[in-house]
């Protein structure tokens, strides 16, 4: 026969807090994975919009068109935190994005904004 006391249900309340708490962070570290992912992707899109706009025939818009299709391609979801501008010089085209990406719990994952700069040296000069 078993005895039944009051203490019976008391586990309950702490395994769901400690599940709660591992959930918490976990989450906690598959936002930093993205966040790191986020970058990632940006520097390859500012490197790539650097080298399109350094050809001899490119310009300002077709270095940012190149961003926007690797922003696109890989960050499709967070793609409204990046605004990417290039301008084109003479020896020197500049790619630089600024990001602001959002935490998914607020008050336990900040925000994290960043800016990342490409730079090629044009083709045909010298």
């Amino acid at each position: 026969m078993s005895v039944r006391t009051r203490e019976v249900g008391f586990i309950t309340i702490q395994f769901v807090l400690a599940t709660a708490l591992s959930l918490m962070v976990f989450v906690m570290l598959a936002n930093f994975l993205v966040f790191l992912y986020a970058r990632g992707v940006v520097r390859a899109a500012v490197d790539e919009a650097a080298r399109t706009g350094g050809r001899a025939d490119a310009g300002v818009h077709q270095c940012e068109a190149r961003a926007d299709d690797v922003l696109t391609a890989l960050l499709s979801g967070m793609r409204s935190d990046v605004q990417v501008e290039c301008s084109v010089g003479t020896d020197v085209v500049r790619s630089e994005a600024r990001v602001t990406l959002r935490g998914w719990l607020p008050p336990l994952t900040p925000d994290w904004s960043f800016t990342l700069v490409g730079q090629s040296v044009r083709e045909g000069v010298g």
